[in-house]
């Protein structure tokens, strides 16, 4: 498995674990971030993935609501609520790859969401992840 995929298994629980109890102050230096810090020592998040980690995380927080309004907009007839939160979390990486990273193809963000969903979600969330995010893709015009 490959760094990239551990940091976006990484990221995955840390926003799985921020649903529950919110810790939105991550802030910009991965060494001042007590609260991150905390999360890669309990859960042993490899060293080499913890920067990717941390700016998957940190850009996801920072741009929730806009990241959030997108997925909305792709999930006909799904209110974000409604949305198991592993799923919902995937969602999140994903978009924030296909918006914010120039370096990763909306088709490779896609890919690993799915891929990670049929490691944590549930048998629906692979099939329902790739739809979201080719309406995501569709309607960023990627």
């Amino acid at each position: 498995m490959g760094t990239r995929r551990k940091s976006r298994e990484a990221a995955l629980q840390f926003l799985y674990q921020n649903d529950f109890v919110s810790v939105s102050d991550v802030g910009d230096d991965m060494e001042h971030s007590e609260n991150f810090t905390l999360f890669c020592t309990l859960y042993q998040v490899n060293k080499k993935a913890r920067g990717y980690t941390f700016d998957l995380v940190r850009g996801i927080l920072a741009g929730m609501e806009e990241i959030d309004g997108i997925i909305s907009a792709a999930a006909i007839n799904w209110r974000l609520v409604r949305i198991a939160p592993t799923d919902r979390n995937l969602l999140r990486i994903a978009v924030y790859e296909m918006t914010d990273k120039a370096g990763i193809p909306p088709q490779v963000a896609i890919n690993e969401a799915v891929e990670i969903a049929k490691r944590f979600g549930s048998e629906e969330s692979p099939r329902f992840i790739n739809g979201v995010l080719d309406a995501v893709k569709n309607s960023l015009g990627k």
